[in-house]
């Protein structure tokens, strides 16, 4: 019995069973017939990739920076009732499968945003819980007929997961017992959400949790809008994170400055995300320590720190604040699942 965290975002998927790990866009794309597979010059050192070609019955599928590089046709959404329909269960199926043997017994925590979490609990754990017929489809084309058994599946709000992380050791023990015993924040920055939660004692505060439409998509699409204006092309969203780390885009051969577009949008996203946290826990004055995670986490940390009302938390340097949830889901499943 294998346990795994996995977490579907709208913007990356995420998966470890503890010891591996992949990240990769949520991105879905009809596979294509590649004529020339094989990179223009070999790599010095050949670096192992998890397969992103998978075959569900009669449909064939590219997921991540390979749908997005080959596929004609690719599906992408914020949509949080689209995303569970038709991306949710592919994505997860394509984080699990290169980790588990066939047919051999997963269970899985995964979260959801807090503003989602009652409506689609239980269509995500009756769209993952079950036994799933599919083939992986490795680099050099070789076809492996793979059953991944879903044996169990526990869906906790989100923000828990980093929460969890910082909480519980690998063997999924609590070893750090301020989160355990204190009243905690959590901002969790994401693509599509910004997601609010309070523990108090561990006990999870109604009044303390909500989702906002706060995430990283809202300053991508700002920025997207101005290099529409300037070079007349429309950019999909998920394809500015690069460029954002990288400081400039090239569209149809010009080079475009996005930095300064970055940060004039982190500074109002970060701004906007103060006003809804020091509203929403204007009554919890009594916090004593607010978390902040997720993929965008790291990004707007400059720019929201001094804004919110609270003791902040900073983020471990040179650590992917993207995987803060799902190693948390794994250490959860590891501590409720122990036997």
């Amino acid at each position: 019995m294998h346990v795994m965290g996995v977490d579907m975002g709208f913007g990356y998927t995420k998966a470890t069973n503890g010891h591996q790990f992949q990240v990769f866009k949520s991105v879905v794309g009809e596979a294509v017939s590649i004529q020339f597979a094989d990179t223009l010059l070999p790599e010095q050192v050949p670096v192992a990739r998890p397969p992103r070609h998978f075959e569900f019955g009669d449909e064939r599928v590219f997921v991540g920076e390979l749908a997005e590089r080959q596929s004609r046709g690719r599906g992408f959404t914020l949509d949080p009732t689209l995303f569970i329909q038709q991306y949710a269960k592919t994505l997860a199926l394509a984080a699990i499968a290169p980790y588990v043997e066939d047919g051999e017994p997963v269970r899985l925590v995964t979260g959801l945003p807090i503003g989602f979490f009652r409506k689609q609990k239980d269509e995500l754990v009756t769209l993952l819980q079950n036994r799933h017929s599919l083939t992986i489809i490795d680099h050099d084309g070789k076809a492996t007929p793979r059953q991944v058994y879903i044996e169990r599946v526990r869906v906790v709000p989100q923000p828990f997961g980093s929460l969890f992380n910082l909480m519980l050791d690998d063997a999924g023990k609590v070893v750090t017992q301020r989160f355990a015993t204190e009243k905690v924040g959590v901002i969790d920055i994401g693509f599509r959400t910004c997601d609010y939660t309070m523990a108090d004692h561990t006990r999870y505060s109604e009044r303390g949790s909500a989702s906002s439409d706060s995430g990283m998509s809202m300053a991508y699409a700002a920025i997207a809008n101005v290099l529409r204006e300037q070079s007349g092309v429309s950019v999909e969203v998920y394809r500015l994170y690069e460029a954002t780390q990288r400081g400039t885009i090239k569209i149809r051969g010009k080079r475009y400055d996005v930095k300064v577009l970055f940060d004039r949008a982190m500074t109002q996203l970060a701004t906007r995300v103060a006003a809804e946290v020091n509203r929403l826990w204007a009554d919890d004055w009594d916090i004593d320590t607010i978390i902040l995670t997720g993929g965008g986490g790291a990004a707007l940390a400059p720019h929201l720190q001094s804004l919110v009302e609270g003791e902040v938390l900073p983020l471990p340097p040179g650590r992917d604040a993207r995987l803060n949830n799902v190693f948390g889901y794994w250490k959860f499943g590891r501590h409720i699942w122990a036997e």
